[in-house]
């Protein structure tokens, strides 16, 4: 899947009550429903929105981001075109399931630090500052996307309405080597047969893919993802093809995730979100490849 191609959705922009504030006229979108006409606010907010949106698409080549991604994935690669993707891993209406319930993390978290926990994990990077430019833009993007739809925070785990479902089939029964003759027929014109993409088409394994912290590491969260979002445009594959295909891709070697090496210095770090190993403690993660109970297919 090509960057190009998967950036190619213009900015969707926000619906304001008259008489709050000036807004600039963007183009449509898609939605999960139907195309709507959204405005996006003049002024800094504005800016951070827009700021934001390329962040999300440019993750591992910006100023601002780069230094915290550690492979060469853009928010992007699997949050389909910025997120406006109506089902792979979109970002719309997502914003109002947060503050939410993270199984994870045992504690209540924001998106803010959902959008700083993927860095650490498909981005296989160090977690930005909380309230840093880069993390304030690309929550505050994310956020804009929900704009006019009601809060309905989620108790059970931090997942918008709109997440990735999951098929109905048992990872037990996925064939690796039936995954291997698919992933030669559909998936290594753009992703390599060695796995490492080409000519703007993400790592799906190795050294720069995500890391086996990431959702995706999972078998059955990268074929839940696998079948909304692959072949780009034409999602067709039938669910034992998209498990299939997904314990192949995760049987090679990826970077191993180990929590401590993706926090920033602590004084730069605020508060990291997480109960269930509190930092500093010498009780540290170290999750193999293949993850570990409790992660969520996208949003790492």
């Amino acid at each position: 899947m090509s960057n190009s191609h998967i950036s190619r959705a213009c900015l969707a922009a926000v619906l304001f009550t008259a008489g709050l504030c000036t807004a600039i006229p963007l183009s449509h979108v898609r939605s999960a429903n139907a195309p709507s006409t959204r405005r996006i606010p003049e002024g800094p907010l504005g800016e951070t929105i827009q700021l934001g949106r390329t962040l999300v698409e440019k993750t591992a080549t910006h100023d601002l981001t780069k230094a915290f991604v550690g492979n060469d994935l853009n928010c992007t690669s699997c949050h389909l075109d910025n997120g406006e993707h109506p089902t792979a891993g979109t970002f719309l209406k997502t914003a109002t399931a947060y503050p939410a319930w993270s199984p994870r993390e045992n504690r209540v978290i924001t998106l803010e630090d959902r959008v700083l926990n993927c860095f650490m994990r498909s981005c296989n990077g160090i977690r930005p500052p909380l309230g840093s430019k880069p993390s304030v833009a690309i929550t505050a993007y994310i956020t804009w996307l929900s704009t006019g739809e009601s809060i309905a925070m989620n108790a059970r785990s931090p997942h918008g309405p709109l997440a990735v479902p999951a098929l109905k089939i048992d990872p037990s029964t996925a064939d690796r080597a039936r995954g291997r003759q698919l992933y030669v027929d559909k998936c290594a014109d753009c992703h390599s047969a060695d796995g490492a993409g080409h000519d703007g088409n993400p790592p799906v394994w190795g050294p720069r893919s995500y890391n086996s912290g990431a959702g995706l590491a999972k078998d059955h969260n990268l074929a839940n993802w696998l079948k909304v979002a692959m072949p780009l445009d034409d999602a067709t594959l039938e669910d034992k093809d998209a498990l299939d295909i997904a314990a192949y891709v995760n049987s090679h070697p990826r970077p191993t995730f180990v929590l401590h090496e993706h926090l920033p210095e602590e004084s730069r770090r605020g508060e990291y979100n997480s109960e269930s190993v509190p930092a500093g403690s010498g009780n540290d993660v170290k999750v193999a490849p293949g993850g570990a109970p409790g992660e969520s297919p996208l949003r790492d």
